[in-house]
C-alpha cells in the first residue's frame, strides 16, 4: 500500500513538474532587425507579452537571434530548432523558403509563419484580413476627403501580388461606399525598400490632384509619407495613411502636426501571443492558416487617430461592427 502511494506521489510530483516547465518560445528577425517599428518588433512585443503573463525570464524562456542577411534564415531557424524551443516564429513573407527547409529538417518543431502561408504539417500560419482594415481606411479617407471638398484619392503598393492587391480591393470599396464619385489613382512601385520611387509616385498622384494616398509599400511607402510631409510643410496640405503600424509619429512635420491621416494596423502581436498561448494550451494548429481579422482584433485603425474628426471616427465604428457581424462583406481578390 506505502509503494503504490508512493509511486503516485512520484507520478504526481513528475506532472506537476511537467505542468510547471516554462514554454520556450524564439524569434527570428529579418534583415529589419528587432527594433524595425514593425513586423519584426511588434511579433516581439507579442512574445513578451505572452512571457509576461507566463512569468517567463526574457533571453532565457523567450528569445531572439537577429538576421543580418537572406542567408541567415535557415541557420537561424536551425540554431533554435537544435535548441528544442517549444515554438520558433518568423515574421514575414521573405522566410517562406527557408522555414519550408527548417519544416522538413526538424519535423517535429512547431513553427509559425507570420503574414504568409507555408503548407506543412508543423507549421502554423498567420495571415491578416488588409482588405478588411483597408476598407476602414477607405472609410477615413473617402469621408475626410468629402468634409474637406475634395475627390481624388491615391494608392501605392510595393510589389503587384495578391496579398498587397488585397489592400486596394478593400480600400477602394471602402472609399466608394462613402464617397461614390471619388476618383482613385492606383500606382505599383516594383519595390518595398525604394523610397525615393515612392516619393516620385507620390509626387505624381498629389500632382495630379490627389488629396490622400495609401500607401502599402513598406520602405518605399516611407517615400510617399516624406512627400506628404514636405508640401504640408509649405502649406499644401496632403494626407498619407500608414500601414502595419501606426505611423502617425513619422508624419509629424511640425509639433502637434502630422501628415498621417490614420493608419492601416496588422497586430502581429496579436498573432504571436495567441498561438504561444496555444502551444501552452497544448493547442498548437500545426498545417492550418489562422486568419486574423477586424472581428479578431487582428488588423484595423489606431485607438487614437488625431487627425480624424468624431464624426469620421462613429462612421469608422459604424462600418466595423457591419463587419464583424457578417453583414458586410468586404471584395478581396482571393
Amino acid at each position: 500500500m506505502k509503494k503504490s502511494i508512493a509511486v503516485l506521489l512520484l507520478g504526481l510530483v513528475a506532472a506537476a513538474a511537467l505542468i510547471a516547465a516554462p514554454i520556450k518560445v524564439g524569434l527570428v528577425t529579418d534583415v529589419g532587425g528587432i527594433d524595425d517599428k514593425s513586423f519584426n518588433q511588434g511579433t516581439w512585443e507579442g512574445i513578451k507579452l505572452f512571457a509576461k503573463e507566463n512569468k517567463l525570464k526574457e533571453g532565457v524562456d523567450v528569445k531572439y537571434l537577429q538576421s543580418t542577411a537572406d542567408a541567415d534564415y535557415i541557420p537561424n531557424l536551425s540554431t533554435f530548432a537544435d535548441e528544442k524551443l517549444d515554438l520558433i516564429v518568423a515574421p514575414g513573407f521573405l522566410f517562406e523558403e527557408a522555414m519550408k527547409t527548417v519544416a522538413d529538417q526538424y519535423p517535429k518543431q512547431k513553427l509559425l509563419i507570420i503574414d504568409s502561408v507555408v503548407q506543412k504539417p508543423n507549421v502554423a500560419s498567420a495571415v491578416f484580413a488588409a482588405n478588411e482594415g483597408s476598407f476602414l481606411a477607405g472609410v477615413a479617407a473617402g469621408l475626410k476627403a468629402k468634409a474637406d471638398g475634395k475627390d481624388t484619392i491615391g494608392y501605392v503598393g510595393g510589389m503587384k501580388f495578391p496579398l498587397i492587391e488585397n489592400f486596394q480591393a478593400g480600400f477602394e470599396q471602402g472609399v466608394k461606399t462613402v464617397l461614390p464619385n471619388a476618383k482613385i489613382l492606383v500606382d505599383y512601385s516594383g519595390s518595398f525598400t525604394d523610397a525615393g520611387l515612392g516619393q516620385a509616385l507620390a509626387a505624381k498622384q498629389y500632382n495630379a490632384g490627389a488629396y490622400i494616398i495609401y500607401q502599402v509599400a513598406g520602405g518605399c511607402g516611407n517615400g510617399v509619407i516624406k512627400e506628404a510631409k514636405e508640401r504640408s510643410a509649405k502649406g499644401d496640405i496632403r494626407w498619407a495613411i500608414g500601414v502595419d503600424k501606426d505611423q502617425y509619429a513619422d508624419g509629424i512635420y511640425a509639433p502637434g502636426k502630422s501628415a498621417i491621416l490614420t493608419s492601416m494596423m496588422k497586430r502581429v502581436d496579436v498573432a504571436s501571443h495567441d498561438v504561444a498561448v496555444m502551444v501552452r494550451d497544448g493547442k498548437f494548429p500545426g498545417g492550418q492558416t489562422l486568419v486574423f481579422d477586424l472581428k479578431s482584433k487582428g488588423v484595423g485603425l489606431p485607438a487614437t487617430n488625431p487627425n480624424l474628426s468624431a464624426a469620421i471616427i462613429k462612421e469608422v465604428e459604424k462600418y466595423t461592427a457591419l463587419i464583424t457581424s457578417g453583414k458586410l462583406k468586404v471584395n478581396s481578390v482571393q
